[in-house]
């Protein structure tokens, strides 16, 4: 087989925007060896209904907060689900267990969901979550534009990257550093 110097040039750290490479042939095998615990949770039984439980938990801590309106404690609902949600299924990349050595470090969690298929039921749930909130803090923020704005761009920054156009995107800014052991 040739050698093909753009495929094996490593992206430059001053890249803001990098797209994963696919995953080689040792890893795909490694990956269909063990079952990946860390993603197969999402088709359990009550997985769906925990991210209405902690909906409804972090709505009722900001309300009990002593002055915080009706608006801020929405508002805060919401950022504070998107924030987690970015963070648990785009930001940590890999298993947090060590029982698939290594298989899924180049990818994270949305990616490992159902094999990293689209539009899955799943998936489709795990999406519509972020915009129905949206859609609740909107209407209980009465509207207000900054509010809205705020909100707007929260589930902006967790709904694009649940989208197929941004499958294996990376941003620099808001991903951790690549391994450089992928060769």
């Amino acid at each position: 087989m040739p050698f093909d110097a753009k495929e094996a040039r490593r992206r430059r750290s001053s890249s803001l925007v990098y797209t994963e490479p696919p995953e080689s042939l040792e890893r795909i095998s490694d990956q269909s060896a063990l079952p990946n615990l860390n993603a197969d949770w999402v088709n359990a039984k009550g997985a769906w209904v925990i991210h209405f439980v902690l909906i409804i938990i972090a709505k009722i801590l900001f309300d009990i907060i002593p002055g915080v309106s009706q608006e801020t404690s929405w508002t805060l609902t919401n950022i504070s689900y998107m924030m987690g949600s970015y963070l648990m299924f785009h930001y940590v990349r890999g298993v947090p267990f060590d029982f698939n050595a290594g298989a899924y470090d180049n990818l994270n969690m949305w990616e490992q969901i159902d094999n990293g298929d689209q539009y899955t039921p799943a998936k489709k749930f795990l999406l519509s979550v972020p915009i129905l909130l949206f859609l609740v803090s909107t209407h209980y923020t009465h509207y207000d534009l900054v509010y809205f704005t705020i909100n707007c761009l929260a589930t902006i920054a967790v709904v694009l990257p649940k989208l197929p156009v941004a499958h294996r995107i990376r941003f620099g800014l808001f991903s951790p550093p690549p391994d450089d052991d992928s060769n």
